[in-house]
């Protein structure tokens, strides 16, 4: 299987590291949703990534749907989130609080980037949205003790949380600040240490 998209997206990243986590071989497809775009439409009409082409050609889009098909594949046992039952719900919960931080991060980096002139108002709401997003995930994680968020086993709301964060301070210094933050802090350094993260990374490249 090939994977389409930057490891500087965080839905990108988070995308190989559960490959990587689950030991399925893949190729890596490093276009960029704005100087590839037209490659990339050859396979998702939309020109985003993550886009993941199966090796029957079968093409996936969206990390949501992406990670539920290699759950699939994978099997229960070897799982990164729970088959069933409340727990499951609550790394879907995390999941859906990081994947919707990172929207938000990633409008307003493009809002700053892209737009000759920034909406203010809209601004303000993506900042809020993300600020209000971090205070409800660093209430959470205070919570839980265990190495990871869930125990002692990573999940993908692990996984989700760390690339966003990741990609939350390349991309606006100053939204996220470490002694604000101090359980989200230690759960970004405690999975950017593993050895998956290291390898697959990315520095953040402005859209151009």
């Amino acid at each position: 299987m090939n994977l389409i998209g930057q490891y500087d997206s965080p839905f990108v990243r988070r995308v190989a590291l559960a490959l990587r986590f689950y030991g399925i071989p893949f190729e890596h497809t490093p276009w960029s949703t704005f100087g590839d775009a037209e490659k990339i439409a050859l396979y998702n009409p939309l020109m985003r990534v993550p886009t993941l082409v199966l090796d029957d050609g079968e093409v996936l889009i969206e990390s949501t749907a992406i990670l539920d098909y290699l759950d699939e594949i994978s099997g229960p046992s070897r799982g990164l989130i729970p088959d069933c039952g409340h727990v499951r719900r609550e790394v879907l919960h995390i999941c859906a609080l990081a994947t919707g931080l990172g929207d938000k991060a990633v409008s307003l980096l493009y809002e700053r980037v892209l737009r000759g002139e920034e909406s203010k108002r809209w601004v303000e709401r993506c900042r809020s949205q993300i600020a209000g997003v971090l205070s409800g995930l660093e209430e959470d994680r205070a919570r839980h003790k265990t190495r990871y968020w869930f125990g002692d086993n990573i999940t993908h709301a692990d996984i989700a949380v760390a690339c966003v964060i990741r990609f939350t301070r390349e991309a606006h210094a100053g939204l996220f600040d470490a002694a604000r933050y101090p359980a989200l802090n230690r759960h970004a350094e405690t999975c950017e240490a593993l050895q998956p993260f290291q390898d697959i990374v990315q520095p953040l490249a402005p859209p151009s």
